[in-house]
């Protein structure tokens, strides 16, 4: 009796008994599910907690409410009362002063403190980047409470300070005088934070381009303004993203320095001020979520433009 014997075509092999060979997309989909449980907590809180309220106070912002019409859907209406209400553009000229002032200020010394730690490699440079980023580990509030008992003319150091050499100090919570004081806390809080992201791009750029420069007779000052700076640009343009979003929506500051301030902040200082009293002291719901999201409007019309004019440096086309 014969017998026959089968082969199999050469580079080819049989699966393993008892086990199924899986397909490519099958695997693939396999993982998705894996990948979609995992991130599931966390995008349940983040639709719970941000995308529904947000949802709402829009919602809530295409809306107006009185006590003798009841709510009735007013569409855009309160968006053109919002950009002709002279409260909120005053508000919005205050915080564009913040910005022509506050950012250069922050972003200049950012990096110059980044540079500086660069060039250094002792125990001295670890301590100095600390001491520099542990401001931004203080909360806000703590940090503005602080900075109100140091500019306050009554307990504060400054009249003892100024008091050794025969002056008077002045009144750094005063009309006059505020805004470099909160420009003075809102840069001690976060030129340290900002000092770290432009030193960690600093850290990635290969040494051995700086050992070429200095072949080729480029002092240190040349070196980081010719090669250094240029490499980070994409950095020190997310720095600057960062401010200025940070500076459009100023609001922690100015509301606790507030009560110790005498009148020099009013209560609608600035647009997130404003949206907060309206809500909060004057029950205007709706109006206050259109104060929020025209603002919201104006800080992503500002930040794309800068991405605009800044594509290059960022990596954009």
């Amino acid at each position: 009796m014969a017998t026959e014997t089968v082969t199999t075509p050469t580079g080819s092999s049989a699966p393993p008994s008892g086990r199924t060979a899986r397909h490519p997309r099958s695997m693939d989909s396999h993982r998705q599910r894996w990948g979609y449980l995992f991130i599931g907590p966390f995008a349940l809180i983040f639709v719970t907690f941000l995308i529904a309220p947000l949802v709402y106070a829009f919602w809530m912002s295409l809306h107006t409410k009185t006590l003798a019409t009841g709510e009735r859907f007013s569409g855009l209406e309160n968006y053109a009362k919002a950009f002709t209400d002279p409260i909120f553009l005053s508000g919005l000229r205050r915080v564009g002063a913040f910005v022509l002032v506050m950012v250069p200020i922050q972003i200049t010394i950012a990096l110059i403190a980044a540079l500086v730690l660069d060039t250094l490699a002792t125990r001295l440079a670890k301590m100095s980047r600390l001491m520099i980023f542990i401001p931004y580990a203080i909360p806000g509030m703590i940090g503005a409470l602080m900075w109100g008992f140091l500019y306050s003319p009554r307990f504060g150091p400054a009249s003892d300070i100024f008091g050794l050499f025969g002056a008077t100090a002045p009144n750094f919570l005063s009309q006059s005088l505020i805004f470099g004081s909160l420009v003075n806390i809102v840069t001690w809080q976060w030129s340290g934070y900002y000092m770290i992201i432009i030193f960690a791009a600093l850290r990635g750029i290969d040494t051995s381009i700086y050992e070429a420069a200095r072949i080729d007779g480029a002092n240190g000052l040349q070196v980081a303004l010719r090669i250094k700076v240029p490499m980070i640009s994409s950095a020190m343009v997310m720095v600057v993203i960062f401010s200025l979003i940070g500076t459009l929506q100023f609001f922690t500051e100015p509301q606790v320095l507030r009560g110790v301030a005498q009148g020099a902040i009013p209560v609608a200082y600035t647009p997130n001020m404003y949206a907060f009293s309206l809500a909060f002291a004057y029950s205007q719901f709706n109006y206050a979520s259109t104060i929020a999201f025209a603002l919201g409007v104006v800080v992503f019309i500002g930040s794309y433009i800068f991405l605009f004019l800044t594509r290059k440096q960022s990596g954009l086309k």
